[in-house]
């Protein structure tokens, strides 16, 4: 059939549904201020975190002259991680893959037990964003102001509001991303280089970088990251279940939904009426737009602000608080059945198992940083070629010898190899203590590479590949490493 389409000209192939477009852009959200219990709690970790986040590259710790005195730090330079009184090598790398275990087991258990607590309270994206928000509200008024301003043609007063707001959020942007590369260097020393101009380009660049990532993420995208970058919301809804806390509309007491006067009137008439009044105060406080009454939702980041909003609207119409509350679904549907609802289980066989598997890497963790050596020993045969035959028809091998001193001071050490009787240990520059074992001095906190020749007369060396022993003694702290190396023979 020959349709008209959109520009008025005939055409055969004209489908109406060709103008509906493929996307749409998601609406703005306008999350009114709102005051409660959940409210400053958020106010007091975001406080918290952001202090921790933005100081602690300035706090000191006192580990010797010749270490760094900065509490946390990642040296790229020196190849080590200092945390207070811990300081990890590279080949320590392990703790590090603990620590992100530990993290993806405690945050099942916080889905276990309050849902998504972590992205409602804790994630950096609705920290940095909580910041954002507010200082919008300053600049440009709470919701009904902010959506009036965006209305308006553009004027002065529009203008400086809205360039005062995104000049602040460049100012923040900027100095998270600043706060972030203290955390490579000496924070006071980086701070004077960057503001004479004289820091490392790689610094300016990751500024930059993270200045812009900052600005985008929590004043422009917010919620989307939320909705469409963050993996979490899709693995916390198959991790869920029904005895794990989470904000609910309590459906049960609310509906059905009718202004105050008509509850009144239908409650004289015996006819029933929700406590829900229909007042949308929920979806205005929310940061992601989420209507909490339709029920569990990918955009629901668990953060509270939902219950403060109607336990406020409760209070004002005479009405008991607790519509909106962090409830489980399990009670939800006995309320629903007219049945009792069962008591929370905070103890059940997933909470269990995550605090085992907490209890077990944590533990290992622990011990292993508690019995952890301050002296490491790696050994590397040389290959070619696997063995010499010397002029006295002994079998000499090479090797190469890695020590690690952890120590904060110069530790002399004892070189010794076991193996059959004539067994005899050379190393090039090394001085030999009173029972001729080769001693080496590694400086503090340093390691350094030596070659050692092992030599066995050939009457021992009957067998093409042995094992032998090589040690390494701390004639000051008594510690010692040892590692195993195969000798070759004819």
């Amino acid at each position: 059939m020959t349709t008209v389409d959109a520009t008025g000209v005939a055409n055969a192939d004209y489908d109406p549904r060709d103008d509906i477009p493929l996307y749409a852009p998601a609406p703005k959200v306008y999350p009114q201020r709102v005051k409660g219990r959940f409210r400053r709690i958020k106010w007091g970790l975001l406080i918290a975190c952001l202090g921790l986040y933005y100081l602690l590259p300035f706090v000191r710790w006192n580990r010797g002259s010749s270490l760094p005195d900065q509490a946390v730090l990642i040296d790229l330079e020196r190849k080590r991680f200092y945390f207070f009184f811990i300081e990890l090598w590279p080949q320590e790398v392990y703790y590090l893959t603990g620590l992100l275990i530990l993290a993806a087991i405690i945050l099942f258990l916080m889905n276990a037990v309050a849902g998504r607590v972590w992205c409602g309270y804790l994630c950096p994206q609705t920290v940095w964003t909580d910041l954002f928000m507010s200082v919008e509200r300053f600049f440009q008024g709470d919701r009904r102001d902010r959506i009036k301003l965006d209305d308006a043609p553009w004027s002065f007063d529009k203008i400086w509001r809205k360039a005062a707001t995104h000049l602040s959020w460049l100012v923040i942007a900027w100095w998270t991303g600043g706060a972030w590369v203290l955390y490579f260097a000496d924070a006071p020393t980086l701070v004077m280089q960057l503001a004479t101009l004289q820091a490392p380009m790689t610094a300016y660049l990751w500024i930059g970088i993270l200045t812009f990532t900052t600005y985008v993420l929590a004043g422009h995208m917010r919620e989307q990251v939320c909705l469409y970058m963050c993996p979490w919301p899709r693995i916390q809804a198959a991790l869920t279940d029904a005895d794990a806390l989470n904000v609910t509309y309590r459906y049960d007491r609310g509906e059905p939904r009718v202004s105050v006067k008509q509850a009144a009137k239908l409650r004289e008439a015996g006819q029933p009426a929700g406590d829900c009044i229909d007042c949308h105060q929920c979806v205005a406080v929310c940061p992601t737009g989420v209507d909490i009454r339709a029920g569990a939702q990918l955009g629901c980041i668990q953060c509270g602000l939902c219950i403060d909003a109607c336990d406020d609207v409760m209070r004002k119409v005479m009405r008991p608080p607790g519509l909106i509350g962090y409830d489980t679904e399990a009670a939800v549907v006995a309320r629903d059945a007219k049945a009792t609802p069962p008591a929370r289980r905070l103890i059940r066989p997933r909470t269990i198992l995550y605090a085992a598997i907490i209890s077990l890497v944590g533990g290992a963790m622990l011990y292993q940083l508690a019995t952890r050596s301050l002296l490491d020993l790696a050994v590397n045969h040389e290959r070619t070629p696997l063995f010499t035959t010397l002029r006295d028809g002994s079998i000499r091998n090479s090797y190469t010898l890695r020590i690690a001193n952890k120590r904060s001071e110069a530790r002399p050490l004892a070189i010794t190899v076991g193996g059959p009787a004539g067994t005899t240990v050379e190393i090039s520059g090394a001085s030999p203590s009173a029972d001729w074992r080769p001693i080496v001095t590694v400086p503090a906190d340093s390691s350094i590479e030596i070659k050692l020749f092992v030599a066995m007369p050939r009457s021992v060396a009957t067998r093409s590949s042995q094992l032998i022993q090589i040690k390494a003694s701390d004639l000051a702290f008594g510690e010692s490493a040892t590692v195993k190396e195969n000798f070759f023979a004819p």
